[in-house]
């Protein structure tokens, strides 16, 4: 496998460095591409984190994935890119230095922003090796996402691959003009992609269900046998995942400061109360009622928040994910 312009024969490991950018002090900016090849041949896996600068959780699994050396295969090759924006992760924030968001901008263009001329040798340099992605992001902001696969269920391998990840929602959800997995969909990729928690914020439960999905999927490619790994992980199994088909946010009719009475991930059912909110005064407490059956895919942890703003994003329709 020849990437970035270097071999990587079966067998063997190398760091390679995307460097095509410099900081206003001159300073390069090079980017790790940890490529590892087992001695026989195999599907290409590519694990990313940190498209979103501050979407550290997804910079944390797959972090540990390589900490932990579950990114060496038998068989096949794992390409993992634990920070994608190290611009953004450097400056704990979302967007490119150009204001741009990475995952708006693919496929890029070589003359193009600066956001752009780095998707564009992404898609050039990296993803043409590659037959799966799983792509790690987190809830933007203080929005927290119980832990989930997002996909276009229209795909039966891919919706198969998802059931095999782990995730108790998969939800199925439009592949955005510009993204990172609509331009890899058109190429013949099959994406994953993981959301959970939310940004600038490690959270214990929700990277071992990102790595305990990656681990699943490699066992099920044939690519390495996890069996003893998967076996201690038990307690991340998930008999029967939930397809999300079409979901809503409740919104803030109140301004004030809000708390909320459930857990993510559970059932709710329509007028049940999920939350309040209050001014900070002991005037007035309003509670937050559910508009819907179904789950709580997502809340917002903000402790004060404007009306209007989004409060607790719940499914509208599901079923099993045959």
């Amino acid at each position: 496998m020849e990437i970035l312009n270097t071999f990587v024969a079966a067998g063997e490991s190398k760091v390679l460095n995307l460097n095509i950018a410099k900081l206003h002090t001159g300073t390069s900016l090079a980017i790790p591409i940890i490529v590892e090849r087992g001695k026989e041949d195999g599907p290409c896996l590519l694990l990313t984190g940190g498209i979103h600068g501050d979407e550290v959780n997804g910079v944390e699994i797959v972090r540990q994935i390589v900490a932990n050396g579950y990114n060496k295969p038998t068989k096949g090759t794992v390409v993992c890119i634990p920070v994608i924006n190290v611009f953004g992760f450097l400056n704990q924030n979302r967007e490119f230095p150009d204001g741009r968001d990475l995952n708006r901008v693919f496929p890029g263009s070589r003359r193009g922003s600066l956001a752009s001329r780095f998707a564009y040798h992404i898609i050039r340099g990296i993803t043409p090796h590659i037959d799966f992605c799983i792509d790690y992001h987190t809830g933007g902001a203080a929005r927290f996402n119980y832990s989930q696969i997002r996909l276009d269920a229209d795909c039966k391998e891919t919706l198969a691959l998802a059931k095999v990840f782990g995730t108790k929602f998969i939800v199925d959800a439009e592949n955005r003009d510009k993204s990172f997995r609509k331009t890899l969909s058109t190429m013949g990729k099959k994406v994953l992609l993981f959301e959970g928690g939310k940004s600038l914020h490690l959270d214990r439960v929700v990277t071992q269900v990102g790595i305990h999905g990656a681990l699943r999927v490699m066992q099920h490619l044939e690519m390495r046998d996890f069996t003893k790994e998967l076996k201690e992980m038990a307690s991340l199994n998930v008999k029967t995942p939930i397809l999300v088909k079409k979901s809503t946010w409740i919104r803030a009719k109140h301004s004030g400061m809000f708390r909320t009475k459930l857990k993510l991930g559970s059932k709710v059912y329509k007028g049940e109360a999920i939350g309040s909110i209050s001014d900070p005064y002991g005037d007035f407490e309003m509670p937050v009622t559910a508009t819907y059956d179904g789950y709580i895919i997502c809340a917002n942890h903000a402790p004060i928040v404007n009306q209007g703003d989004a409060l607790i994003h719940i499914s509208k329709e599901t079923s099993i994910a045959f």
